[in-house]
């Protein structure tokens, strides 16, 4: 079957279809790792968006379960060079294909997803069309008609909306849930923390009525101002208890100590982009997936320095408070997908909380 991708452009790609039939429209973006695509697949920051993998071959290991990032697939379309049909993995649970079906999610293969990848770097972002059926054309009109990925509200379609806790016999942490990787929750616990995860309206008293040693900010899909109610909520805790931002979070910390975001013009997207820590001049390859960025001049006047940066760009990939104990980075420090060299700012965290409370 036949599968079409349409940008607001006018640009048109025609493939072949798998996974799920039907049409779907989403911000069209590209993730550079060469590996990762079930977390990708499962990450709930693609929420809203077409995903094209560079990576040419898709699928050869399979799909498993346990490498989720979420209990659903969020992404709105996923395009690739080869789509595997016949994956090869002693911890096989299905194909590819098998699983887009499952969770309604069009493929489209067989297309030069480098001349996509360099029209996204080119031009930016766009919004898209993927169909399995219609005229070209007429995609193309619905993709210049979609909405911006700014103004959607894509938090609460992939937060939590109860209170949960999942166990840990040392610290108790509070997660701010906008769409957390369940990697996140993961390295919480291995450092032996007691994870309470909590909706991303919880206010800033009900958080601290649970008496938390610190308060974990989650990543999540779309634009860091559309989420009013949880700056106003870290706002509330600055100063009164530690915090940790992570992609969403990050950006969220940053608007809430007076800071500004921007869009940038393709995003960082991948498990290969080179981050610097100023405060060892150490290099780390780093996961991101982001298509927002806290703007560095916005810090000038702000009790804030900038501990980390992307040397692909030289955009901010780090934050903390001067005097109070707030911290983030833009990057995945969790990885999954990624290298896990940049787990040792949880370390960072444990001690900021393990001070903080004496």
């Amino acid at each position: 079957m036949q599968a079409i991708l349409a940008l607001e452009d006018g640009t048109v790609f025609t493939g072949e279809a798998f996974g799920a039939t039907g049409e779907s429209w989403g911000e069209v973006v590209f993730n550079t790792g060469m590996t990762g695509y079930q977390e990708v697949l499962t990450d709930p920051s693609y929420c809203g968006q077409i995903v094209t993998m560079t990576y040419p071959l898709i699928g050869n290991y399979g799909i498993m379960k346990e490498d989720f990032e979420s209990k659903k697939s969020y992404v709105r379309g996923f395009v690739v060079r080869e789509e595997c049909k016949g994956p090869s993995n002693w911890r096989l649970n299905e194909t590819i294909d098998s699983f887009l079906k499952k969770e309604n999610v069009i493929g489209l293969s067989g297309i030069d997803t480098r001349a996509l990848t360099r029209r996204l770097r080119s031009c930016g972002t766009m919004r898209g069309v993927i169909s399995t059926g219609g005229n070209a054309q007429k995609l193309v009109a619905k993709a210049k008609a979609c909405p911006q990925l700014s103004g959607q509200e894509l938090v609460p379609a992939v937060a939590t909306t109860e209170v949960f806790t999942l166990p840990g016999s040392g610290r108790r942490v509070v997660l701010m849930d906008f769409g957390a990787k369940l990697n996140i929750s993961r390295c919480l616990q291995e450092h032996g923390c007691e994870v309470v995860v909590v909706p991303p309206t919880t206010t800033a008293n009900d958080i601290l009525n649970l008496k938390p040693a610190g308060v974990m900010l989650s990543n999540g899909p779309g634009d860091p101002t559309d989420v009013p109610y949880a700056i106003a909520t870290v706002q509330a805790l600055v100063g009164r208890i530690p915090i940790f931002g992570i992609c969403l979070g990050h950006q969220i910390l940053g608007l809430a100590l007076g800071a500004k975001t921007y869009k940038l013009k393709f995003g960082h997207r991948g498990a290969n982009h080179p981050v610097k820590d100023l405060a060892t001049g150490r290099v780390y390859v780093s996961s991101h997936n982001h298509g927002f960025s806290v703007d560095e001049e916005s810090l000038q006047d702000l009790d804030i320095m900038v501990t980390h940066r992307n040397l692909n760009d030289g955009t901010v990939e780090g934050l903390k408070h001067k005097f109070l104990p707030a911290f983030s980075v833009q990057y995945h420090p969790e990885a999954s997908p990624g290298p896990t060299d940049s787990e040792y700012i949880f370390d960072q965290f444990m001690a900021l909380m393990d001070r903080e409370g004496k």
